[in-house]
């Protein structure tokens, strides 16, 4: 049996007038619910609620209705929560409040918001934020495809990408981000120095008085062109900003050996490490793109009515010339992307050279150091072998210095002969131990 539970609010409130009416509804939709489900068990009991009336000043009804509110609120929720318990699987309120529960939840996920730099077909640039839906939404990428060019991964995604989707081309060329739809891309981190160099390289490819008669190629190939541009042309100032430098240590460094000088090696010798290590991996992706034919034809049926075989992975449109065009771009394609290889290669090639270069001056100057350290280590030996002789000159007038008689001292001419002896043995005792020692190869 139900307890009776007591509720005690003023006669002319709100609260109980919705209470009556919340009491009233639920109370419908108990019996209602009881009638379709008589086949799961026992039926459905509304709980009673005994409501007692009584008259307050307008001070006591406010003090009641405001002490009385949570209370209504938690008694209406424990109907609420008998009810949903007692009603089988998959009735409408229980999915009702499963629904509102997970729209709640939902509205507290805060979607990550990228603030980007969009640069449209004829050449307009704007400033502007956008969520991940939205994104996801106009250039029709998957969630895991953003990964790839997402600002906040950039310590995980170092190494250069170029994604070729359906409607998008994504690219990740270091500090360079952008998403490359049929008639706008979207730079992320446009205030680094990448972004900055690929604006600067694609705004003139697309003002309409640097082109003759329009654009030489689309715009998806003027902005993969110019973001390949920019990048190796980087690479390029870089590296011939450092050769001068390092050719200028390699001649001055074997006879002007300090601390400052080892320094400047050092910082150089790393940052060709890190050029070669760069343009190494470009070249790399340069090499799977043409190594991967279906890739590149994705790039070229681009916004156009034109599907890839899957079998044989040729280009099938549904108008012909369509298909001759696409066909010109991938020759175009491919010459572009050898092109920037052979560009790639000869950055990667010489930074490798000035590398070894250095790498041979260290060994030369480790040389050097070696040889020094082995004419320190034979001036301190023979240190060592006078040091011994002395030590026995010293051991034989320590004796004589005993305060015994030897009868010696009574001669006059002791003293001198003792003197010039000790001397004697000492300098012979020094040329027989270095003899020995150049005979043995130790000096």
């Amino acid at each position: 049996m139900a307890s009776l539970q007591f509720l005690q609010l003023p006669v002319h409130s709100s609260q109980f007038n919705d209470l009556l009416t919340g009491y009233s509804l639920l109370r419908s939709r108990l019996e209602a619910s009881d009638s379709k489900n008589a086949n799961y068990g026992e039926a459905l009991r509304p709980v009673p609620v005994r409501v007692k009336c009584f008259s307050n000043s307008t001070e006591e009804k406010e003090a009641e209705v405001v002490s009385n509110e949570g209370n209504d609120e938690n008694n209406v929720g424990n109907q609420l929560d008998l009810a949903r318990q007692d009603l089988p699987n998959g009735s409408a309120n229980s999915q009702r409040i499963v629904t509102s529960t997970g729209d709640s939840l939902s509205l507290g996920i805060r979607e990550p918001v990228y603030e980007v730099v969009e640069v449209k077909l004829n050449g307009m640039v704007s400033t502007r934020k956008i969520n991940r839906r939205h994104l996801l939404k106009s250039s029709g990428l998957r969630p895991r495809d953003v990964r790839s060019v997402d600002p906040s991964l950039w310590l995980t995604n170092t190494m250069p990408s170029l994604l070729v989707r359906e409607h998008a081309i994504l690219l990740n060329l270091g500090s360079l981000r952008a998403i490359v739809m049929q008639e706008s891309v979207l730079i992320f981190n446009y205030n680094r120095k990448g972004g900055k160099a690929f604006i600067d390289a694609l705004l003139p490819r697309l003002n309409p008085e640097n082109m003759s008669g329009g654009p030489s190629m689309p715009f998806v190939l003027e902005v993969v062109e110019a973001a390949l541009h920019s990048r190796i042309q980087r690479l390029e100032h870089r590296l011939m900003d450092l050769e001068p430098r390092v050719q200028s240590l390699l001649e001055v460094l074997p006879n002007r050996l300090t601390a400052d000088m080892l320094e400047q090696l050092r910082i150089s010798k790393h940052t060709l490490v890190e050029l070669g290590s760069r343009a190494g991996a470009l070249k790399q992706m340069l090499l799977d793109i043409l190594e991967d034919t279906p890739e590149i034809r994705r790039i070229c049926i681009m916004g156009r009515n034109c599907t890839l075989n899957k079998e044989n992975s040729e280009m099938e449109c549904s108008v012909p010339l369509e298909k001759q065009i696409a066909e010109e771009e991938e020759e175009e394609i491919e010459m572009l992307l050898e092109n920037y290889l052979q560009r790639c290669e000869s950055c990667d090639g010489q930074a490798e050279r000035l590398l070894d270069s250095a790498k041979e001056m260290e060994d030369s100057i480790a040389v050097n150091l070696s040889s020094r350290r082995l004419e320190v280590s034979r001036v301190e030996l023979l240190l060592q072998v006078g040091a011994f002789c002395v030590a026995v000159g010293a051991l034989v007038a320590g004796i004589f210095g005993m305060n015994l008689k030897s009868y010696l001292e009574e001669h006059v001419f002791a003293f001198w002969l003792t003197t010039a002896g000790i001397i004697f043995g000492a300098i012979v005792g020094f040329f027989l131990t270095y003899w020995y020692l150049r005979a043995r190869k130790i000096l």
